[in-house]
């Protein structure tokens, strides 16, 4: 898994395209996702998500995922679990000090969004993780916050 995340963030570009295509396929299907019930359709979109993503990036599926916005490098693969930039123990050359033969999360992280064309999103401040969230699928969290406000937008837009 290792070698394929670091091939993920010298491509961080392709797959930030692609998750832009993707996701609003998700959310367009957030009526179904209803019809189903999010509990049920959690099953289902959970393991889609999880086979991915931990192939892809060695997710930990935390629920709530930052990869756009961490240069596609999954900030809960740090053994610290620094969730918004390395901790001050990165080695010279770019290595955790942790895990001296591998590359720092965030060394990543940095280099994949210099190649996203949203990568200033590293700049972000990430929330503290909410543990209750843990192998749930931010998939549908995304779908159903959409959903959500969708409604609160047209109401916005007609109340002048």
């Amino acid at each position: 898994m290792y070698s394929i995340r670091r091939w993920v963030v010298r491509h961080a570009r392709f797959f930030e395209v692609t998750y832009r295509l993707f996701e609003p396929v998700v959310v367009k299907l957030a009526p179904l996702w209803k019809w189903m019930g999010y509990q049920r359709a959690e099953k289902t979109v959970n393991t889609l998500e999880k086979f991915s993503k931990e192939l892809l990036f060695d997710c930990k599926m935390c629920g709530q995922c930052a990869l756009s916005s961490t240069g596609m490098s999954c900030p809960m693969n740090c053994p610290k679990s620094m969730r918004n930039g390395p901790c001050g123990g990165v080695l010279q050359n770019g290595n955790c000090e942790v895990l001296p033969d591998k590359r720092c999360v965030w060394v990543d992280a940095w280099e994949g969004s210099k190649k996203m064309q949203g990568g200033g999103e590293i700049h972000a401040v990430q929330l503290p993780v909410d543990h209750r969230l843990q192998g749930s699928s931010s998939w549908l969290r995304v779908a159903r916050k959409a959903a959500e406000e969708a409604p609160q937008h047209k109401r916005g837009e007609h109340d002048d």
